[in-house]
C-alpha cells in the first residue's frame, strides 16, 4: 500500500512537527524551530529539564510532556490521541534531530501508521557537521550512531560498515575512546579519521589524521565531550579481492582456508585472525566457546 503525504494539505488530525535543537550553541536554532514550539499544544522532550532551559530562554511558554529510552513504549498512546484530538506535537530531543539515535522513530513510525502528517523541521545535526569537518569523502557515507559494547561485536559491526568506499560516522563516549581506535585499527587497518567534539560550544575541537597518529595523540590528551568519528571509505576493488570473507562467519571462514587451501586448523586460524584484524584467541572462542 502507498501513502502520500501532502504536508500542505491540513487533514482531521493535528501534526506532529519534529523540531531538531541546538547541538551546543543556542543561536543555531531557527526562527521556524521558535515559533513551532511557541504554537504547538504540546513538546514532547527527551528531557523536560533540558528543554525547559532552552523555552526559558527564548521566552516561550508552553507544555512539556517526558519522552524518552525509558516511557516511550507508554508515551505513544498518550501523544496520538493528542494529535488525533486535532492538538499539533513538537518532538524535541536533547541536541540535535530527534528520532536519530533515539526513540523519536517510533513515533514518527506510529504517526504515519495512523495518517497523520509528520513535518520535520531541518536544523542542527552532530554527525553531518562532523562529516563535512573531517575533509573526508561526502559523496557516501553512513552513519551507524554508537557502537557494540562488546568486543568481538564491535569488531564484527566495524568490518561490515568499512567494507565499501562511504565514510562512515559513528558516536562515541569519550570514556571508551581510545579502545574504539584499537578497534577500528584492528578491524579496518590504519584509516584516516576524524575525531569532533564538543561541536559548536566553546571548546569545538577536531583531531585529524590516520588511526595509529590519533591514539598516540591520545596518550597526552584527553579527551572530554561527547564524540563523532569519522572513518575513511576504502577501494570496493580491494574490499572484494581481499574481504572475500566478509558474509562468512569465523568458523566458515576457518573452514574455507581448511577445505580451499588444505590448512592445518591451527594454520587456517592463523590465517583468519590476520584477515580479521583480531587475536587468535579470538577466533578459537568465536568457535569453540558458544
Amino acid at each position: 500500500m502507498i501513502q502520500v503525504q501532502n504536508s500542505y494539505v491540513t487533514n482531521d488530525k493535528g501534526t506532529l512537527y519534529v523540531v531538531p535543537t541546538p547541538i551546543g550553541n543556542l543561536e543555531d536554532i531557527t526562527f521556524r524551530a521558535l515559533k513551532t514550539l511557541e504554537a504547538v499544544a504540546l513538546i514532547a522532550a527527551e528531557d523536560t529539564r533540558h528543554t525547559q532551559k532552552l523555552l526559558n530562554h527564548f521566552d516561550i511558554k508552553n507544555t512539556l510532556l517526558s519522552y524518552n529510552e525509558h516511557n516511550h513504549e507508554g508515551r505513544v498512546e498518550q501523544i496520538m490521541t493528542k494529535l488525533e484530538e486535532k492538538a499539533d506535537v513538537a518532538l524535541v530531543s536533547d541536541a540535535g534531530m530527534p528520532a536519530i539515535s533515539d526513540p523519536g522513530y517510533d513515533l514518527v513510525q506510529a504517526a504515519i501508521a495512523r495518517n497523520v502528517n509528520v513535518v520535520v523541521l531541518p536544523g542542527a545535526s552532530a554527525a553531518i557537521c562532523a562529516l563535512v569537518a573531517s575533509g573526508l569523502s561526502t559523496d557516501e557515507f553512513l552513519f551507524h550512531g554508537f557502537l557494540p559494547r562488546k568486543k568481538k561485536e564491535k569488531l564484527e559491526t566495524l568490518q561490515r560498515l568499512g567494507n565499501g568506499p562511504a565514510t562512515v560516522i559513528l558516536y562515541e563516549s569519550p570514556y571508551r575512546i581510545k579502545d574504539t581506535l584499537k578497534a577500528i585499527e584492528q578491524a579496518l587497518g590504519n584509516r584516516h579519521i576524524a575525531i569532533a567534539r564538543e561541536i559548536t560550544k566553546l571548546y569545538e575541537q577536531f583531531i585529524r589524521g590516520n588511526v595509529e597518529d590519533v591514539s598516540d595523540w591520545l596518550k597526552t590528551n584527553e579527551i572530554k565531550g561527547e564524540c563523532c568519528i569519522v572513518i575513511e571509505g576504502t577501494d570496493k576493488a580491494v574490499v572484494e579481492d581481499d574481504n572475500w570473507w566478509h558474509e562468512l562467519t569465523i568458523e566458515e571462514h576457518v573452514a574455507a582456508y581448511e577445505t580451499k587451501e588444505g590448512l592445518a586448523n591451527k594454520a587456517a586460524m592463523k590465517k583468519v585472525a590476520v584477515d580479521r584484524g583480531i587475536s587468535r584467541r579470538d577466533v578459537y572462542q568465536a568457535i569453540h566457546v558458544k
